[in-house]
């Protein structure tokens, strides 16, 4: 710490100053953020559902009460305003940028609520997506949450390294699908999580089936999978199996997942609750 430091981080120029970061090396989140727990949402291949995943399970904390965001760390793919309904671009002041609010009061950034057009594509190399990352968890202020969500993009790359190594992140839950291929794809997420040392808390295998609307049999669409078995065989707490639901898709579109009813994931937030 230099000599004439007044303790003051969000105005410290000293590169490589101890206190600007906290004891375990973590970047400071913005000086108005009080931030409970942070989880992580990760997938080892895309098109699984991550944020389908990360949005419901944001909605249920919700719903039993607790101050929830989510940052949408999938820079070149954000899908998250859309299903909840958010259109507007993020505001800011010296202070840092303010995420937008949900119509029942979950709060989030994305990407796509910086850009002139929800449209336009992000060409970014990774060392500035990943800068991108880091900026929404020390620029933005975030106030009082009980828990961030991070939604990540699928695979191992520098977006989910940036977040391990830089975010306080408790824990992550990983999402799959029912085919064989994704088994081999799950043990890579589970591995990166605990080489990082990071608890994997869930995992949750969507796509699962599907309900005949006539009969209520099971059609195992991509196979009856193994995400049940994987769970214990990786000692991973909390399983959740999520069918295929074509009014989960309309609500999605719609932007009204705040509207969904079911509790296939009950379980894991119960869980997530307890940490």
């Amino acid at each position: 710490m230099s000599e004439a430091c007044d303790s003051n981080c969000s105005s410290c120029g000293v590169e490589g100053c101890s206190s600007r970061k906290d004891p375990i090396g973590k970047e400071p989140a913005n000086k108005f953020s009080r931030i409970g727990h942070v989880f992580g949402i990760i997938s080892g291949k895309g098109g699984v559902g991550k944020s389908l995943v990360t949005s419901e399970l944001a909605v249920k904390l919700h719903r039993k009460g607790y101050k929830v965001g989510i940052l949408d760390a999938d820079i070149t793919g954000p899908s998250i305003p859309k299903v909840f309904g958010v259109h507007e671009q993020a505001i800011g002041n010296d202070d840092g940028v303010f995420p937008a609010v949900t119509r029942e009061g979950i709060k989030l950034i994305s990407v796509n609520l910086l850009l002139d057009s929800e449209e336009s594509p992000v060409i970014w190399r990774g060392p500035v997506i990943a800068g991108v990352v880091k900026q929404f968890w020390n620029e933005v202020i975030w106030g009082d949450l009980d828990y961030l969500l991070v939604d990540m993009p699928p695979g191992t790359g520098d977006v989910p390294l940036t977040v391990f190594q830089s975010l306080p992140i408790d824990g992550v839950i990983i999402v799959t699908s029912p085919q064989d291929l994704v088994e081999m794809i799950v043990k890579k997420a589970y591995n990166m999580a605990k080489m990082m040392n990071i608890p994997v808390v869930g995992l949750v295998q969507n796509m699962s089936y599907a309900v005949c609307p006539d009969c209520g049999k099971k059609i195992y669409i991509f196979g009856e999978g193994k995400g049940d078995v994987q769970a214990k065989a990786l000692g991973i707490p909390s399983y959740a199996s999520l069918p295929i639901d074509p009014q989960i898709a309309a609500l999605c579109d719609a932007g009204d997942i705040e509207k969904f009813e079911h509790n296939y994931l009950d379980q894991m937030v119960d869980e997530l609750s307890a940490l």
